[in-house]
């Protein structure tokens, strides 16, 4: 028996080198992170709802990269979609505004796994850090790192791709002050029939838009550029302009500052019982920014004023803001490229399971591995 037990131990053991062969190990938040040797660990750079980010050294490229590992990534199938929704967008964009995918690791197989580990750019910190530290900001950061942010949003509209949730803490940025925009899993097109998700979840709240709150049934790419107006004033003033404690307040909030919406800025709401609501509020007039934010730049304030518009509608395009005097010293069209490609979203009409989403994964994988 003792013989029997000691052959099937090195048996185990044999598999498990085999299991391990060309991968390094190591704990990072708590966590084991078992990836290809190519990269080396530095250190955790970020814990959240999806996993743990760690940097490393990328010993193929000599570049230093992000890697995210998301655990269980398949216990819940919706959230499973959208980490290979993000795969798939980065692999698509290729703009020096948003976060570049280097690779996605390939799993042991098609399916039965777990884990998702997929590698990004390393940047050194986000907008949120950065507006709450002690680094003082002048006019200048705040118009060039508003100029890429509206640059790669630009991109992204072009290519029928609406963020759906961009704040500061999804805006990656270095000490040289160059941007990246990131996580993209919430991401959907603007000119598609299905409604799936669309009209549930979308934006942190504080930085929703108007339409999003009153369940609007349609919204467009419009709601990406309200989000970027309240990154703008959160930027001049170092604190949110709208953190409404839920979605009523967040509307009074709202109000309080572009004024009661006129009856004609009210056709695109469908929901009774947010019109309702609304004709209940007290009529109040509209805020000037200029008071909010004094010391701001005059050109600043008129872009933030024709993003912060309450009727989608009226409210000012990425392409319109490019154009914006603001950014007269930065604007160059033939710089501002767009998408030369529409994306394709006709693979993301399907019923998640967790059988497909492996397999989706492993083949995102295989675009980076071909041939192993």
């Amino acid at each position: 028996m003792m013989m029997e037990r000691s052959s099937s131990s090195s048996s185990i053991s044999q598999q498990k080198r085999q299991r391990f062969k060309g991968k390094t190990t190591f704990e990072c938040g708590g966590t084991t992170f078992v990836v290809s040797d190519r990269y080396e660990f530095i250190k955790q750079i970020g814990y959240g709802a999806y996993g743990v980010v760690c940097s490393a050294n990328d010993k193929e490229t000599g570049k230093k990269v992000a890697i995210k590992k998301v655990p269980n990534a398949f216990e819940d199938l919706i959230d499973a979609k959208r980490i290979v929704r993000e795969i798939k967008l980065l692999q698509f964009f290729e703009h020096e505004d948003i976060i570049s995918l280097v690779d996605v690791l390939k799993p042991a197989k098609r399916t039965g796994f777990e884990d998702i580990y997929f590698v990004t750019d390393l940047m050194e910190t986000d907008l949120h850090r950065v507006i709450y530290s002690s680094q003082k900001l002048s006019g200048e950061h705040i118009q060039y790192f508003m100029y890429q942010l509206i640059k790669g949003i630009f991109f992204m509209h072009s290519a029928n791709v609406m963020h759906r949730d961009l704040k500061p803490n999804n805006i990656l940025a270095n000490k040289d002050c160059k941007l990246k925009i990131c996580d993209l899993g919430l991401a959907r097109g603007y000119d598609e029939e299905v409604d799936d998700d669309k009209t549930t979840y979308v934006v942190t709240r504080w930085y929703r838009a108007p339409e999003v709150i009153l369940k609007a049934a349609h919204y467009t790419k419009s709601i990406d550029i309200w989000a970027i107006g309240c990154i703008l004033a959160e930027l001049l003033g170092r604190s949110p302009l709208f953190p409404g404690q839920d979605y009523l307040d967040q509307l009074q909030r709202i109000i309080a500052v572009t004024g009661t919406p006129k009856p004609e800025d009210l056709a695109y709401i469908t929901n009774a019982k947010a019109m309702e609501y609304l004709k209940g509020l007290p009529r109040r007039s509209k805020l000037s920014l200029k008071t909010l934010y004094p010391e701001a730049n005059e050109q600043a304030l008129d872009l933030l004023e024709k993003m912060l518009v309450f009727n989608p509608e009226k409210r000012i395009t990425a392409e319109e803001c490019l154009a914006h005097p603001y950014f007269e010293e930065y604007h160059n069209a033939e710089e501002e490229p767009v998408s030369e490609e529409i994306f394709d979203w006709s693979w993301d009409n399907f019923k998640p399971t967790k059988e497909l989403l492996q397999n989706m994964v492993y083949e995102e994988a295989l675009k980076f591995h071909p041939n192993k």
